[in-house]
């Protein structure tokens, strides 16, 4: 293979599939940005490459069978690939990797955080085609690289790992403890992002809050001042920094740890947007301490009214677990009354799965995964209700609406999110054309809009 690229003077190309969720996404961003750094190229296809990574996730079944699936079609359509990611690091039933054992053919296995190890698979396999510090890296947000987001937006992790040990996740046996990023190195990323476009910064890790706690909250340093290594100061710098350019940052996993309660005055006065994605799982407390999660449900509820009341505009988002074992019904009739008092804006949840490794496997009372599945659809049904009357209430507001995407110019109308909605998880904005001739709308660009109605998940408004 060398010897064809050689000869026809071309850059080596690879495939890459990016599966699982944003903190995976980010580390297929990291081995992107270093292939073509080195000079490869990508494909779209399986056929038009000379190798293919996938990056896995392991999280629960589907998951799963969606990684083996996806490597399997690689395989058979290619054939060698270059396994990365969560499924990786997981071992069949017996010992041994589940990865190596379901296809044996693959060129290598490597876990998560492993952009070395995948770059040295990549060498063996297919030899690099330049020196990397020669050639500039095209299409990059510079020290900040390559992203797989639309240029508009991207996500930025402050940390690897987490120091939770929740019995339904194996996360940490995966990806380790948690250890959070130099804020230095986050920072300038975070500015070479707003630099290169980026209109909406979404925070990720395993769990925004407790950023900082493994190197006891120290003093790190950017632009030659000392700023804590925290999450109040991060997302104070971060929101400064945004300011500028009327660009967003946006907060996901955080736990509602008391700390958080410092954050909500920023969303106040509109430095960040007043947006939190905190995965509570459930509601009562039995569960939750089967669940092995920080705080109570009761401490849960009164922490969001105290949000709301700091922050009246604050939009939570959450996930939650039906059909935990052991959960009873009236364990489950709890959570639905919480639901109802908390009004959750947007809610998601899973029937639970068992998950190879997981303790949860061995609490007794695991539920009939009909009556997971029933629990589940009973819960989004009063989710989607709360949800629902949440967005009749934004009609007649004015809203500030990122474009997304405007066919034409938005001349027959366009797509985007107000601050109320994270991409790919939450509903959309549907932009009606305008009334003016002389209005357009462009991809990553904000815009004023009336609500007008309701449709679904999703908002409908007028553009001025």
């Amino acid at each position: 293979m060398s010897e064809v690229i050689s000869k026809s003077n071309t850059a080596p190309k690879v495939g890459f599939v990016s599966l699982g969720c944003a903190k995976a996404l980010t580390d297929s961003e990291l081995i992107l940005t270093q292939l073509s750094a080195e000079g490869y190229q990508t494909s779209k296809t399986f056929q038009g490459a000379d190798l293919v990574i996938v990056n896995t996730c392991g999280f629960i079944d589907d998951a799963v069978k969606e990684s083996l699936d996806t490597i399997g079609e690689a395989l058979a359509e290619n054939g060698k690939v270059i396994v990365t990611g969560c499924l990786g690091a997981k071992s069949a039933q017996g010992g041994g990797n589940l990865v190596k054992q379901m296809h044996p053919s693959v060129l290598a296995v490597t876990g998560p955080q492993a952009t070395q190890e995948v770059m040295d698979a990549v060498h063996a396999h297919l030899p690099k085609p330049h020196d990397p510090f020669i050639d500039l890296v095209p299409n990059a947000f510079g020290i900040a690289g390559i992203k797989l987001t639309p240029r508009h937006y991207a996500y930025i992790k402050i940390s690897e790992g987490c120091n939770h040990r929740c019995t339904f996740c194996i996360i940490p046996s995966m990806r380790g403890d948690l250890v959070s990023r130099p804020i230095g190195d986050v920072l300038n990323e975070a500015r070479a992002l707003f630099e290169g476009g980026v209109k909406e910064l979404l925070v990720i890790s395993q769990d925004t809050s407790a950023y900082g706690v493994d190197v006891k909250y120290r003093t790190g340093f950017w632009d030659g001042k000392p700023i804590k290594t925290r999450m109040l100061e991060l997302v104070q710098a971060l929101g400064e920094m945004a300011s500028p350019y009327g660009a967003w940052v946006r907060l996901h996993y955080v736990y509602p740890y008391p700390s958080v309660d410092e954050v909500i005055p920023l969303m106040a006065t509109g430095l960040v947007l007043p947006y939190l994605d905190v995965p509570l799982q459930h509601s009562h407390p039995d569960v939750l301490k089967r669940m092995k999660r920080p705080a109570s449900g009761e401490k849960n509820l009164e922490r969001i009214q105290n949000w709301r009341e700091a922050c009246p505009d604050i939009v939570v988002r959450s996930t939650f677990i039906a059909g935990f074992p052991g959960e009873t019904e009236e364990e489950f009739s709890h959570l639905l009354d919480f639901m109802r008092e908390a009004k959750i804006d947007r809610a998601g949840c899973f029937a639970y799965s068992p998950v190879q490794g997981a303790v949860a496997n061995d609490i007794p009372g695991m539920l009939p995964i009909e009556l997971r599945e029933e629990r589940r659809a009973r819960f989004m049904a009063v989710a989607e209700a709360v949800s629902a009357a949440k967005l009749q209430q934004r009609i007649g507001a004015t809203m500030q609406v990122l474009v997304d995407s405007a066919p034409a110019m938005g001349k027959k109308g366009a797509v985007g999110r107000s601050y109320a909605d994270a991409p790919e998880i939450d509903g959309l904005v549907k932009l009606l054309p305008p009334e003016k001739i002389s209005k357009t709308l462009k991809v990553g660009e904000f815009t004023k809009a009336r609500i007008v109605g309701t449709q679904g998940h999703d908002l409908v408004a007028q553009p001025f």
